[in-house]
Formats: structure tokens, C-alpha cells, sequence
């Protein structure tokens, strides 16, 4: 439970629309109390009135509609509130696990892939309904059972203590050792369900080279093995539910017992009449219509607390670079310097060992090596996606270190090797790089990199949908893509790792080639494993972490 109070600054946001569905809630059970109490007392009446004088109907008959349309309007009125606040909370919850996750990139040294779409959904999911299955239905349930006691103090005074007890029990006292009993389970299918995720991306991934190398049994006996562990993880929750669900009813038939004996002796007593008792009765019963989903609420509440722990790992986890108490301000110009850098992962070998570099402002430059030899380090340590183990990288003469990430990444522009093309229109993939660029500016960077005349065949020219991945285009024409919205970024360096990953080598010596020509006076930083055609100032050969020459 400690670990969802975590998220109770995110519930005090919208306690307004919660506690109005609260509110509602309690109204739609107590209306279902009174509908069921009423009820009896009304047959029960009637049925004891036939031999003697006339019984009055109306009075009873409209408090039964009149409960029946309160009821319902409730009912509506708290699902309409309830969940609204829900997706309120859910973008909420979006917000700031996004405002965490970049504080950590890149994400894939810290989570794996599947890990992350288990954080970003289920554990989101499991998190933003938490009002609705679980403190919802608590706090309703308290305020049924204190407004319960109080009349049962009123009207049948020897069976208020008894229906306080029994209540207490089955409201608190089951789901708190349910909520315990599960926490193992619940964190048990929380991990299986990762790691069921990540078996199945696997095998969709590598699905060619497992059949290739006759190894699709074994991915198959991997997901099987997370799919057995999350079942069985499940099926303890169930049993745990169900378990506790005939503590509860056990309670429930304890406590109309203890009542009706309390009752039969007020009736002997001729402090209460039969119907009345009969009232009484049949309303206890309609209580513990509560006590029942608590049941459910606290299994479903076992595995919020789990995905609220690995929700926490997220938010508690150390920046990858840390920001500087006084910022410096950067300089003019584009001048890049490495000096003496080293660079190695936590417990890991070196990936860069004295390294030692200049790009000038306004020239083009290449470092072309192989894979591994700690190209790409260099473009994420430009924009502060990594810092050296020692050494420093400057920027017209200040260390990055010392410079505001917001500043550093206004004036160096990346773009990865990965850089996505997102289903959307060309004009809103492409607008990521200058958000007020008008479509002449846009059309004139097309120009530039030769393909406005693609751009222009597509149905809807700027406003066409590239598809997901960019599926409407070659991988050349991705690329692009993805090198237009560096180049409308206003930054004075433009870095660009790997561009022409993917491409075909015809394809790949005519992207390389047109580069030179883009810079248009900014620092041009190109990384890349393949071969350099003439026009660059410097290329640099990067080899085992250090520059050949």
C-alpha cells in the first residue's frame, strides 16, 4: 500500500470529480439498502394487514420508485464522474512517467523493451483504475457501514454492535490480510506478464534466425514457461479471492443470525414489530453488497501495488546526466572539441580511450568506423545523453557539463540512426524539427534534399499519411524524412549517426554525397560505417575507441 500512496498527490488533483463519484457511489448503495429495507417492511406489512383494517399502499409504492429512479440516476451519475476522472488520471499518470522517462534516456541500458511497454501499459492501467475497483468501493463501504450501525443504534440497539464487528471484519479486516497474502502473487504476475511480453517480441523479432537455426522451441518453451508462471500466479490470486470472498459470506450470515436473534427478542419485547425486522434484515443483506466487492478490489488493489513499485523504479531512478547548479550560456558559433575523452559503461570496458578531436565551425566533417568502435557514443555525449568518464567535450570552448541540457539541445540537432517516421501526415513528421516552419519552409528543405517531387506524387502531397514506420516510402525516402526535420531544427550543429543505416549502397553513396552541400554555414558532424565520398573537410577513421589519424 505504500507503494500506491506514492501516486496520492496525483488523486488530490482530481479530488473534486472523486469525491463526487464517491458521494454518488454511496448514494446508489444506500438507495439499494433503503429500496431492498422498504421492500420488505412493505410485503411483510401488507401481507400481515390482509385480515385486519385497510393497509396504506402509496406511501410505501412511491418510496420504492422513488429509490429505484434515485438508483439509477446515481448509478449513471457515478459512472459518468467516475470515469471521466479515470481518464483524467490516466493522462495524468502518462504525463508523469513520460516527464521521468526522459530524464533516463536512453532507455535501453536501464530497461529492455518489453519491460517498457509493460510500464507504459499494464502497470499504467493497472494504476489508473485504482479508484474505481479498489479506494472507490473501500471508502463506499465505510460510509455504508458507520450510516448502518447508526441506525441499527437507533432501532435495534443489541445488533448495532454485532453488525459493527461482523462489518469491520469483512470490510477491513479480509481485504487487509487478502491485500497481503497477494502482494506476492501480484508481483509474481506483474514479472511474468514482462517477461511473457518480451518472449513474444522475441519471437516476432528474430522469428527468421530462429527458423534458420531450428531454435523456434526454444523461444516457444520460453513463452510457455512465462505463460505457465503467470498462470499460476493468477490462479493463487484467484484462490485467495475466493477464499476470501466465503470469509465474507460467512460474516455476512453470522451477522444476519446475531441480528435476527437480537430482533426476536425485541419482537418478544415489543420494542419492534415483524416487519420492521423483516426491513432491517433484508437491508443488512443489501449492505454487504459492498463487502463483496471489496473482495475483488483488494486482489485487483494486490497487483496496483506491485505496478506501483515498478512505476516508482522508474521515477526514482538517477538521471543518466546530471544538470549543472549554474548553467554557463553558450556561445556563439559551432565549434566542437573533444579532449582526452574516455568513456566506459558501468562495469564495462572502455568505449572510448583518449580520444581527442576538432570540428570547426561551419565544416563537415566525418568519423567513419565499424561497428562497436564507439561512434555512436560520441553523438550522445553531444547532446548530453551521456557524459565522459573523464575528459571533456566543449562547445565553443565550454564544457557541456556545465551547460543546460534545454540550451545544449536549442543548438545541437541529433539524428539517430533509428530515427523514427510516425504515422502521421509528412507535414506533422516533419514540423518535430521547427514547429512554427511554414509549409515554404518545409517545401524548400524537400528542395534541398531532393524529395519534394515524392512528396508532391503522394495523394495529399504534405497532408499524405506516411503510414507506420514510414511503410508508404523506400528506406531512402525514410531516411530523408528523417533528415528534413533535422534540418529545419535552428540549431548551428547538426549531428547525424548512421544516416544511411538500412540503406542499399547506391542508395547509401548518394545520401552521403548530397550532405556537404546541406550544412548551409552550420557544423555538420557525420558518423558513419560507410565509405566517404569526396567533398567532406575531415573525415577521422575511429577505430577500438581512439581516432587513427
Amino acid at each position: 500500500m505504500r507503494a500506491v500512496l506514492y501516486f496520492l498527490p496525483l488523486f488530490r488533483q482530481l479530488r473534486g470529480p472523486l469525491l463526487l463519484s464517491l458521494g454518488l457511489s454511496a448514494v446508489t448503495l444506500a438507495a439499494g439498502i433503503g429500496l431492498l429495507g422498504i421492500s420488505g417492511w412493505f410485503l411483510t406489512a401488507a401481507a400481515l394487514s390482509i385480515a385486519g383494517s385497510a393497509f396504506n399502499l402509496f406511501g410505501p409504492s412511491a418510496g420504492v420508485r422513488g429509490l429505484s429512479f434515485v438508483r439509477i440516476l446515481s448509478r449513471y451519475g457515478e459512472k459518468l464522474t467516475g470515469h471521466n476522472a479515470t481518464l483524467k488520471l490516466l493522462s495524468d499518470l502518462r504525463r508523469w512517467l513520460f516527464e521521468r522517462l526522459f530524464r533516463i534516456v536512453p532507455l535501453g541500458r536501464r530497461f529492455g523493451r518489453a519491460d517498457l511497454v509493460s510500464r507504459l501499459i499494464a502497470d499504467l492501467d493497472a494504476l489508473d483504475t485504482i479508484f474505481l475497483i479498489a479506494l472507490g468501493p473501500i471508502g463506499t463501504a465505510a460510509i455504508v457501514g458507520i450510516a448502518m450501525t447508526v441506525l441499527l443504534a437507533f432501532m435495534l440497539p443489541a445488533a448495532a454492535p454485532i453488525y459493527a464487528l461482523g462489518f469491520v471484519l469483512a470490510v477491513l479486516a479480509v481485504p487487509a490480510v487478502l491485500i497481503t497474502a497477494s502482494r506476492r502473487p501480484g508481483a509474481e504476475a506483474a514479472a511474468s506478464s514482462a517477461s511473457l511480453r518480451q518472449a513474444v517480441l522475441d519471437g516476432i523479432d528474430g522469428h527468421a534466425d530462429f527458423t534458420i537455426f531450428d531454435s523456434l522451441d526454444r523461444v516457444a518453451l520460453g513463452a510457455t514457461n512465462a505463460a505457465t508462471r503467470l498462470a499460476a500466479a493468477r490462479r493463487r490470486l484467484g484462490l485467495l479471492g475466493s477464499l476470501a470472498s466465503a470469509v465474507v459470506q460467512l460474516l455476512a450470515g453470522g451477522i444476519l443470525v446475531g441480528t435476527l436473534l437480537a430482533g426476536l427478542a425485541a419482537l418478544r419485547a415489543g420494542t419492534i414489530d415483524g416487519p420492521v425486522l423483516v426491513g432491517i434484515l433484508l437491508a443488512i443483506m443489501a449492505s454487504f453488497e459492498a463487502s463483496a466487492a471489496l473482495v475483488r478490489s483488494a486482489t485487483r488493489l494486490a497487483g496496483s501495488a506491485a505496478a506501483a513499485e515498478r512505476l516508482i523504479t522508474i521515477a526514482e531512478a538517477p538521471a543518466e546526466v546530471a544538470e549543472p547548479h549554474t548553467p554557463v550560456a553558450l556561445p556563439a558559433g559551432g565549434d566542437i572539441r573533444f579532449e582526452h575523452v574516455r568513456f566506459a559503461y558501468p562495469g564495462g570496458l572502455p568505449v572510448l580511450t583518449d580520444l581527442s578531436f576538432a570540428v570547426p565551425t561551419g565544416s563537415c566533417v566525418a568519423i567513419k568506423g565499424p561497428s562497436g568502435s564507439g561512434k555512436s557514443t560520441i553523438a550522445q555525449m553531444l547532446v548530453r545523453l551521456a557524459d565522459p568518464t573523464s575528459g571533456a567535450v566543449r562547445l565553443n570552448g565550454v564544457d557541456l557539463r556545465t551547460v543546460s541540457t534545454t540550451e545544449l539541445r536549442q543548438r545541437v540537432a541529433l539524428m539517430t540512426q533509428d530515427a523514427p517516421v510516425f504515422s502521421d501526415s509528412v507535414r506533422n513528421n516533419l514540423l518535430i524539427g521547427r514547429p512554427n516552419a511554414t509549409d515554404a519552409d518545409l517545401w524548400q528543405v524537400l528542395e534541398t534534399v531532393r524529395l519534394a517531387d515524392t512528396i508532391r506524387a503522394l495523394p495529399g502531397a504534405l497532408d499524405a499519411v506516411l503510414g507506420e514506420a514510414g511503410r508508404s516510402l523506400s528506406a531512402g525516402q525514410a531516411r530523408r524524412i528523417g533528415l528534413v526535420r533535422t534540418l529545419l531544427s535552428p540549431a548551428s550543429i547538426i549531428v547525424l549517426d548512421e544516416p544511411t543505416s538500412g540503406l542499399d549502397a547506391e542508395a547509401e553513396a548518394a545520401f552521403l554525397a548530397d550532405l556537404p552541400g546541406l550544412s548551409a554555414g552550420r557544423t555538420l558532424l557525420v558518423i558513419t560505417h560507410a565509405a566517404v565520398p569526396p567533398g567532406f573537410d575531415r573525415v577521422h577513421p575511429l577505430r577500438g575507441g581512439h581516432l587513427l589519424g
